[in-house]
């Protein structure tokens, strides 16, 4: 004969295992933000693409080219401006940088174009800067340099100045 006592101890027994049986895992969730942030890049220079007039006679005008070199990520715009030169003087104009031997000068005026109509400066007093979109790949910003005739009646020398170009992007 089976007592209350077995009788209500298999009950609770069966009754804990399908409890167990029927029991399912805890779930919770979260979330999280996956976040990249994508800046403009630019590289510049002007390696070895001076503006060299090289060797000109008395009361000539002489013009020259040199290059900048600028390596910007695909669709970067960016802005070129160039200041008046360690030796200028005031305002960019045709004639306020100057290459310089000693005390003697020799003003020159950089331009945007090979027309020598755009007067290559920061953008302020009639003056130009050069603006592109970057391409990924090495674009060549030719300089266009111009020494006029009354320019170059001085002594015979090397004269010399140095120009900052700056890329915004």
């Amino acid at each position: 004969m089976i007592s209350i006592k077995h009788f209500t101890a298999a009950a609770l027994a069966v009754a804990a295992a399908s409890l167990v049986a029927t029991a399912q895992a805890a779930t919770t969730t979260t979330t999280f933000h996956a976040t990249i942030t994508i800046t403009e890049s630019c590289s510049f220079s002007a390696t070895s693409d001076d503006v060299a007039f090289g060797s000109v006679a008395r009361s000539s005008t002489k013009n020259a080219t040199g290059n900048l070199y600028v390596t910007c990520s695909t669709g970067t715009p960016y802005a070129i401006a160039l200041d008046n030169g360690s030796n200028g003087t005031g305002n960019i104009t045709a004639t306020s940088r100057l290459m310089k031997n000693g005390t003697l000068s020799v003003p020159y005026g950089l331009y945007a174009d090979n027309g020598y109509a755009n007067l290559w400066g920061d953008g302020t007093n009639s003056t130009v800067t050069k603006s592109g979109t970057g391409t990924a790949t090495q674009q060549t910003i030719p300089v266009y340099g111009q020494v006029t005739t009354a320019a170059t009646n001085v002594a015979a020398g090397t004269y010399t100045d140095i120009v900052t170009a700056t890329l915004t992007y």
